[in-house]
């Protein structure tokens, strides 16, 4: 399938997408190692050594930063569309049925993800905000939207207020990971997605992704070199919020400090919102470097090619954690050193890296672009 014309796509969102995807694939990795008990966030328990700083530095400046992230890319994509279908003719009701069946194609294909694959996909989730809360995103003032996002923001803060009280021995947070058969797998995944992860992760999702509407409207993504103030203040703020907000847990999880339990709440609540102000602030620092002139080099042309066909590279860590780390397959994450999964994760990414570089050159999309759903 051939490439579909780019001329006049803003280059800083991809930039952002394709960078994003490797903070997706550490964040991710970790989650595959089993039989170490579970700890913050699904942390291996009680880590050591190298583990133990590795957990401290994923906590402060990845997990809980790269979903941010990539849902306030979400938003400004959904802003996107419906901008260009309404400068194209289209009318209200039919820019939100275009919305409305983006957000179905992206909900089928990761529901088909989370059975098949990995019960974490946040694929599903992002359609059912666009599916369900369409009116919100294309037609909401901006009052709204501040108001959908605080409240989505402060829900998800009450949620994650117990995670760094999370302590077990089990051997996954996941059953699926260490069912004995490719059958039963799926039956556990299956529950754990559609029970457990679905809606969490779309109320996670929904305060970036509104704020991605918001930045969008702003023009901040599509000018940044209009915005360069007003972008290295929400990068060095943003990033410097989610270092201070997530240093705490990153402690905890190394086992360094131990909060009273009213302070390791506090400790849950200020990790999940600061990594709002990371996302937010990685998204800059991206545009900032297209400001600069810089998405033509070959890194960052490199990671634009990434970003432009990013459910593909999101898709492919998937098929390979699960051919490398369950029980079912080779079972290679039992025991595993939280250093080792980290390094494959990033070995990962580096590989969807050189593939959507070869694509480029190719002019072909990725394998998972069809119409309506993405690269």
């Amino acid at each position: 399938m051939r490439d579909v014309p780019v001329t006049g796509r803003a280059p800083a969102p991809d930039l952002a997408r394709g960078a994003a995807l490797l903070l997706i694939a550490v964040a991710n990795a970790h989650t595959f190692v089993t039989h170490r008990g579970i700890g913050v966030r699904a942390y291996p328990l009680d880590p050591t050594g190298v583990d133990a700083w590795l957990a401290a530095a994923q906590l402060t400046l990845v997990d809980g930063r790269a979903y941010p992230l990539f849902a306030l890319l979400f938003g400004y994509g959904i802003a996107g569309l419906a901008r260009r279908a309404a400068r194209d003719g289209a009318g209200p009701d039919q820019v939100l049925a275009l919305v409305r069946r983006r957000g179905g194609a992206l909900f089928a294909v990761g529901a088909a993800h989370a059975v098949l694959l990995w019960h974490g996909d946040f694929v599903a989730a992002y359609g059912l905000i666009a599916v369900v809360l369409a009116p919100v995103l294309v037609r909401g003032s901006t009052a709204v939207l501040v108001l959908t996002g605080v409240a989505a923001t402060t829900l998800l803060a009450l949620l994650y207020a117990p995670v760094a009280l999370t302590r077990s021995d089990a051997a996954s947070a996941s059953p699926s990971l260490v069912a004995p058969d490719v059958l039963s797998a799926a039956v556990e995944r299956f529950g754990e997605w559609l029970f457990g992860n679905l809606l969490v992760s779309a109320l996670g999702l929904l305060g970036a992704a509104v704020a991605g509407v918001l930045v969008a409207r702003a023009g901040w993504l599509d000018a940044p070199a209009r915005h360069r103030r007003a972008l290295r203040r929400v990068a060095v703020a943003g990033i410097g919020a989610g270092v201070v907000g997530g240093l705490p847990l990153g402690l905890v999880a190394a086992g360094v400090w131990v909060p009273s339990e009213p302070v390791a709440l506090v400790v849950g609540v200020l990790h999940a919102v600061t990594g709002y102000a990371a996302g937010a602030g990685y998204a800059a620092a991206a545009a900032l470097v297209v400001a600069r002139g810089s998405a033509t080099r070959p890194v960052a042309g490199a990671l634009v090619a990434l970003g432009r066909r990013s459910l593909s590279g999101y898709l492919a860590q998937s098929v390979v954690f699960v051919g490398l780390f369950p029980a079912w397959t080779l079972g290679l994450g039992a025991g595993l050193p939280l250093g080792a999964a980290t390094l494959c994760g990033a070995g990962v990414w580096l590989l969807t890296v050189v593939a959507a570089v070869v694509s480029r050159q190719r002019g072909r999309r990725g394998p998972a672009a069809r119409p309506g759903i993405g690269g």
